[in-house]
């Protein structure tokens, strides 16, 4: 429940007072010259290990049976001798990292990112992944009332912690979304939580339209993940959830790194720790399952008691609460995840791919001036999975994830009901039923990609027709029964149903009228006209889904098709109501993407989500 492995960042964020107008700060200019020195260790040969206050940081306490390793740990049975330390404060932890007080680096893959031309500076400290911990599950942008989707961002003014995960994470959300940095106004807060953290600037300033924050900041302003505050007990009213990592799965990345010098010298080191680090998922995971089955779990509640011991009482007050809430908000890749990440061609959530984005936020934000790279570690998995006794299966095969019911009916994609996370559009032309990748590449690629961020979230392809037919026959069935009165001349016709006015822009109203079948019997039928339009625009959403397949298995790319669901939206959501020419019919020829939450019980996965 706590993602604070950059609250101590506050002396990242003090030094970068200069206004975001006026660009960021280097990173490296706020690291300051710093020696490069080689890797120390003590009389005992003992390695420094940074750690930061998450979720799946308490997997390294385990393995390493502390602070410091016991000779019983997973860690000690390897032979390993660390020494963890707290790493919140990341801009200390790239000095010690290059002064070469530790040969490691704990954090997210965007805070590499920005952090990267300061890392790589030297060919020495230039960085190795070696290891993804986990997902982040537990981060959010959470809204005022007007704000519906993620789309509605764009002149608006949204609060997030200067350097933090956040920052990729709102990167993502409008890079999804079609947006840019300059399509927003940030105001950064010094701080992840607390007096000057997001959640108390959005609290205090209503102008602040949004603001990325932490699970219990989230509660505090909200209530729940899918809750409104109603301005009591501490609530902002109106407040909600706008997105969250609960769906946006794939954004912040936890991983470690190494400077290239140590894992050249030291890689069977290196192998140990990361296999010492996966074990201690293999055996934490399903005690925190068995403690979510049954209510309890006695060996669970010993690694509660180690994070809290560790993090002290000040950051997880209870165990069952906050140290499992802890937990509970990251979700954990395990061997299957990182093979997935290095090794897995066409990921688009894997090691290149997301090098790529955190190098372009560096980049265009201002954090770097040029685009320094890390290195990926080549493991030999199967070795490394009998090094660390692991029983993941390697291979393993994926399985549809929105294969069941709870995904979602028609209907459920039909009516929305405040689901839709982010959408956008194709628009197609009169009879169409083919779309070319050589036309809708760059389209269906920016759903795959969209889709995959949000691995949690099922991505809708919503076909709408034009209404122009189905309002033609209305009205001359309506006027051939007697039921509609038109008056005026050509142009510029007035219309009332039963002598009251009538306004053939209210769709939801004509779409009723039609549904209860007091315009049948009439040739054209209306009913039967606009259930022709409901046919041909799921004919057409199901026609997109085939080519957007089609397309990513030609380009490569690893995807889910079970979580492209087509829907026929028909005439009921024209984007013109009454088009009065041809260029305004083709408006409302379309088929929307829509990114839409599900519940929980709609994804279908195992221990590890990878």
């Amino acid at each position: 429940m706590k993602r604070l492995f950059v609250s101590t960042l506050c002396l990242f964020a003090i030094a970068l007072l200069a206004d975001r107008a006026a660009g960021q700060q280097k990173f490296k200019d706020v690291v300051g010259a710093v020696q490069v020195g080689p890797v120390k260790q003590n009389a005992a040969k003992t390695l420094e290990v940074p750690y930061i206050t998450w979720g799946g940081d308490v997997a390294t306490f385990y393995a390493n049976g502390g602070l410091a390793t016991t000779g019983n740990s997973i860690y000690g049975q390897h032979g390993l001798k660390l020494n963890l330390v707290p790493g919140d404060d990341f801009v200390g932890q790239v000095k010690r990292y290059l002064q070469g007080d530790t040969p490691f680096l704990r954090g997210t893959f965007s805070m590499m990112g920005l952090a990267s031309e300061a890392l790589g500076n030297d060919p020495r400290t230039k960085p190795v992944v070696f290891l993804q911990l986990t997902w982040s599950a537990g981060d959010h942008l959470v809204s005022r009332e007007a704000l519906k989707k993620t789309n509605d961002l764009k002149g608006k003014k949204i609060c997030l912690q200067k350097n933090g995960p956040h920052v990729g994470m709102l990167d993502d959300i409008l890079r999804v979304a079609g947006l840019k940095w300059s399509d927003i106004t940030v105001v950064w807060a010094d701080d992840l939580t607390g007096e000057k953290g997001p959640a108390a600037l959005f609290r205090a300033d209503p102008s602040i339209d949004a603001c990325t924050v932490i699970s219990p900041d989230m509660l505090g302003l909200t209530g729940a993940l899918d809750g409104t505050g109603s301005g009591a007990e501490g609530t902002v009213k109106g407040a909600h959830v706008l997105d969250s990592t609960a769906y946006l799965s794939r954004s912040i990345a936890d991983v470690y790194a190494c400077r290239k010098d140590f894992y050249d010298a030291n890689r069977a080191t290196v192998e140990k720790f990361a296999a010492g680090y996966l074990k201690a998922c293999e055996e934490i995971v399903p005690l925190k399952k068995e403690y979510d089955t049954n209510g309890s779990s006695p060996k669970y509640m010993e690694v509660l008691k180690l994070a809290q011991k560790i993090y002290g009482p000040a950051v997880l007050p209870t165990l069952e609460v906050d140290a499992h809430g802890l937990i509970s908000d990251c979700t954990f890749v395990g061997l299957p995840g990182n093979v997935s990440f290095f090794t897995e061609k066409g990921n688009l959530n894997g090691f290149e791919e997301k090098q790529k984005l955190a190098l372009n936020l560096a980049k265009e934000q201002g954090y770097a001036d040029v685009r320094t790279g890390f290195f990926p570690a080549e493991f030999d998995f199967v070795q490394l999975a009998k090094l660390g006794k692991l029983t993941a299966d390697v291979s393993a095969i994926r399985t549809p994830r929105f294969a069941g019911p709870e995904a979602g009916s028609d209907e459920d994609f039909l009516t929305d009901d405040g689901r839709t996370i982010v959408s956008f559009t194709i628009n197609f032309q009169p009879n169409q039923d083919t779309f070319p990748p050589e036309v809708y590449g760059a389209d269906f690629q920016r759903a795959l990609e969209a889709a995959s961020t949000y691995g949690n979230a099922v991505m809708s392809i919503r076909g709408h027709a034009d209404p122009t037919k189905v309002l033609a026959d209305f009205v001359r069935a309506g006027m051939a029964k007697g039921l509609i009165q038109r008056t005026g001349q050509s142009g510029n016709y007035r219309y009332s149903l039963q002598n009251k006015p009538l306004n053939l822009e209210s769709t939801a109203e004509i779409v009723k009228l039609l549904e209860r079948g007091t315009f049948d019997g009439t040739d054209p039928n209306p009913r039967e006209t606009m259930q022709a339009a409901l046919n041909l625009s799921l004919a057409r959403a199901n026609s997109v889904r085939d080519a957007l397949i089609q397309y990513g298995k030609a380009q490569g790319i690893r995807f889910d098709e079970s979580q492209f669901q087509p829907v026929g939206a028909g005439v009921r959501e024209p984007k013109i109501p009454r088009p009065k020419n041809l260029d305004q019919a083709k408006e409302n020829m379309r088929v929307e993407f829509r990114v839409l939450k599900v519940s929980a019980e709609a994804l279908q996965q195992g221990d590890f989500d990878f």
